[in-house]
């Protein structure tokens, strides 16, 4: 795969063979953030989960101290005094069943996070096959499912982003931007891992986080030592 002449640049501030520390990553993913535009900080993290066992599945939120820096769009599934609620807490958009065609038919995806009430999720489930692979679906364990939709929306506002173990045991999620500063890229990287460190499942044995990579949009990846962590 042939690389750009700034991803040539960057990648030589990096030592491929070494793991390092919190703060030496963050500056280093910070100095080879070099797009024109302000890219993502993403952490990956590979754990040693088995997730074909139930009892291996990691599923959480957090809410980041500093935010993700993105604005995130909320649709929220409720109805009457919920609806209005929503509206007021500053929800994006705001529907029950007449959503469901607009985005079954219409491929309509105005939206980052869905947010429903507990007695809307029959609605919703009708949309589990084409929410469902977007990760869009609510749920329980993420918050995403209540009745407190006023708290949801702000939580959401304020930062709350939602990890889970893909099909390769690997968790994907963003904590911040390459604006911040290294301070609030640590910040909000140290409350995720503290997040993910009290999720550990009860079944899994040996290394929990095998490894930990930090890397911007375009940027090349940065390996922690997840031993520190």
């Amino acid at each position: 795969m042939k690389r750009g002449k700034k991803y040539t640049e960057a990648a030589k501030l990096i030592d491929r063979g070494n793991l390092y520390d919190k703060e030496e990553a963050i500056a280093l993913v910070k100095k080879s953030a070099v797009a024109k535009f302000d890219e993502t900080i993403e952490a990956h993290i590979r754990t040693g989960c088995d997730g074909r066992h139930a009892d291996q599945q990691i599923r959480g939120a957090v809410v980041l101290p500093h935010g993700t820096g993105k604005t995130v769009r909320i649709l929220v599934f409720a109805k009457d005094a919920k609806a209005e609620e929503a509206k007021a807490a500053g929800a994006d958009y705001v529907g029950a069943e007449d959503l469901i065609p607009k985005i079954q038919n219409e491929n309509w995806f105005e939206f980052d996070v869905v947010v429903a009430t507990p007695d809307m999720m029959g609605v919703v489930g009708r949309l589990g096959r084409v929410l469902g692979p977007k990760g869009l679906m609510p749920n329980p364990k993420a918050g995403t499912v209540t009745m407190d939709v006023t708290k949801a929306i702000n939580d959401i506002k304020a930062g709350k982003i939602e990890y889970r173990l893909d099909k390769t045991n690997i968790i994907h999620v963003p904590v911040g931007k390459a604006s911040f500063t290294e301070e609030q890229l640590a910040d909000n990287f140290q409350t995720l891992i503290d997040a993910i460190n009290k999720a550990k499942p009860a079944a899994v044995k040996g290394q929990y986080l095998r490894s930990v990579t930090l890397t911007s949009t375009m940027g090349p990846g940065v390996k922690l030592n997840p031993v520190k962590l």
